[in-house]
């Protein structure tokens, strides 16, 4: 993967599914951009700044290789992307034409959210032509196609909890706790004979 981009409905969607895949291959030397559809504003707890969520995003993907020149974030509101979903085709065109990635990560086929349904939707649209996985958020899919694992180490998975810990105005999310994240990561790893991964449906790959 020379060059990755992340489609996140809302922020912290991109660490809390593939945080360790993108610590791994940042190492590594995938340039990984990151674009962030809506600022949840709606959603945002009181005592917290309307656009805190990007501010924390900016911070959250810096334990994650991801510069602040590579993130990209728009003003859609959240739970209302079915309305938008024109829009949002278009911005991703625009991404797509900007940073001309090889490889894209976005919500799995079977996520039940509808920002997150309609973010899949229109990314396999916009990026056809592209490699295309569909990350894990397990609250929110009934059923989970695992076909594509990526190999992690305790390094990565520590990367990944830095990652989520920025996310103050989210920590009382139930599923905000590293044993939840930990115990995933284990669980996939072994499905591959090995200590932890992450895993993911692949959509379409081109070689």
């Amino acid at each position: 993967m020379k060059k990755a981009l992340i489609l996140a409905p809302h922020p912290d969607d991109g660490e809390f599914s593939s945080g360790g895949t993108i610590a791994k291959m940042s190492r590594e030397g995938t340039e990984f951009w990151y674009a962030a559809f809506s600022p949840c504003a709606k959603s945002v707890p009181e005592g917290f700044a309307k656009d805190v969520l990007y501010q924390e995003l900016e911070n959250a993907v810096a334990h994650l290789g991801i510069p602040p020149e590579r993130i990209r974030t728009f003003q859609f509101s959240v739970r209302d992307f079915p309305e938008h979903r024109q829009s949002i085709l278009e911005e991703m065109i625009k991404l797509r034409s900007e940073i001309d990635p090889n490889t894209v990560f976005m919500p799995n086929s079977n996520d039940v959210h509808q920002d997150h349904l309609v973010i899949h939707n229109e990314g396999v649209r916009a990026f056809k032509n592209c490699n295309m996985l569909g990350y894990e958020l397990p609250w929110n899919s009934f059923k989970f196609s695992n076909d594509y694992f990526v190999k992690l180490n305790s390094d990565h998975l520590e990367a990944k909890w830095k990652a989520i810990q920025e996310y103050k105005s989210q920590a009382f999310r139930k599923y905000t706790n590293r044993e939840l994240f930990d115990g995933l990561a284990r669980v996939r790893g072994c499905q591959v004979n090995t200590e932890f991964a992450e895993a993911f449906e692949l959509i379409r790959w081109i070689s």
